[in-house]
């Protein structure tokens, strides 16, 4: 009852925080956006547009009205949905980013999976291989994943396994040859499983993998580094050797009381680094020709209407997954929502 009550506490603590960082990086935006020349209206309505299309840009989003009149509409739009129209292509903002976070965070996700099998996996090899070759290849392994540039690392994928080594469809969504499936859920994966078309999801997965893998190569390092060094603390701790004092078995011991201390680092680092590889999906997006917000922030480069939002989105993305990162944290080591620090879990 009392962990209860102290985790309710931390988490009222951490979602008012959460809310609170949020509220003061959307205020940056506006400001941003607002500063980066003296005719905002100018600079959103694009290079080419004309005299009327600048003043109706500026009559949409109040351009000419005080700062704090501006900003009091932001937010209001913000707030409602009403996120303004695409000049490019004079869709809804909204709905464009609608039809493209799902898409994005299928890629995301299943990054993810791979990064926390992989990165665990390769993290509690390399810590049980201590100062032997296998550490050390694991560990420049995932030195060299972390310093790969993005747009390298995705780039010289499609030129060995696209195009040397023709093992996946160097980009896309399906086959041309598809009949793609009706949208339930906006996810591919799984609106194929719904309408039971099996080609157009073997098809999306094709199609998922290497980016999904140069993503999830691009951000394992973080996970590998922090279940080796886990475990190396608690390995030869005194706990643990209690434990083999007792009777218990290797496997066992490692189990129970090495590899789960390990998990409580790596569970909360995946949600962190859920935020690394939402970002990284700007460039990964564009070369894979896959359609996600981050393509669809890529190409919005110049349009402010719509990169604002998603900047916002990406944004909110990356401070919810600290937030998640947080109370993952503490429902692992209850001694965080009560107050008494960390340390190993015997």
């Amino acid at each position: 009852m009392v962990y209860l009550r102290d985790f309710l506490s931390l988490l009222w603590k951490r979602a008012v925080g959460m809310v609170l960082v949020s509220l003061g990086t959307i205020v940056l935006i506006f400001i941003i956006s607002h500063i980066l020349t003296p005719n905002p209206a100018a600079l959103w309505a694009g290079p080419k547009a004309s005299a009327s299309a600048v003043r109706a840009v500026a009559a949409r989003y109040h351009l000419g009205d005080p700062l704090y009149a501006q900003f009091f509409y932001f937010m209001k739009d913000l707030l409602t949905g009403n996120w303004g129209i695409d000049p490019v292509n004079h869709l809804s903002v909204l709905s464009e980013i609608a039809m493209t976070l799902p898409n994005t965070l299928e890629l995301v996700l299943v990054s993810l999976l791979i990064v926390i099998v992989v990165g665990i996996g390769l993290g509690y090899v390399a810590a049980m291989r201590f100062s032997t070759k296998v550490d050390s290849i694991i560990r420049t392994a995932y030195i060299l994943a972390w310093s790969t540039p993005t747009y390298l690392g995705a780039f010289l994928a499609v030129l060995v396994f696209s195009s040397i080594i023709p093992i996946f469809p160097s980009g896309g969504l399906y086959a041309p040859s598809i009949q793609v499936p009706p949208s339930v859920t906006g996810f591919s994966l799984v609106d194929s499983l719904i309408a039971l078309n099996g080609p157009a999801f073997l098809s999306t997965l094709d199609h998922l993998l290497l980016p999904s893998l140069v993503l999830a190569f691009l951000n394992f390092g973080l996970i590998s580094r922090a279940t080796r060094s886990s475990i190396l603390s608690v390995r030869w701790s005194t706990y643990v050797k209690s434990a083999r004092a007792k009777g218990l078995r290797e496997g066992e011991v490692r189990r129970r009381h090495v590899l789960r201390n390990a998990l409580i680092d790596a569970t909360s680092l995946s949600a962190l680094t859920f935020g690394w590889i939402l970002t990284g999906t700007v460039v990964v997006e564009e070369i894979f020709a896959w359609p996600g917000i981050g393509a669809l922030a890529y190409n919005s480069f110049l349009d402010y209407p719509v990169l604002i939002p998603i900047v916002v989105v990406f944004t909110i993305g990356v401070i919810l997954a600290n937030f998640v990162a947080d109370v993952l944290y503490s429902l692992l080591d209850p001694r965080i929502a009560m107050g008494r620090g960390t340390g190993a879990v015997g």
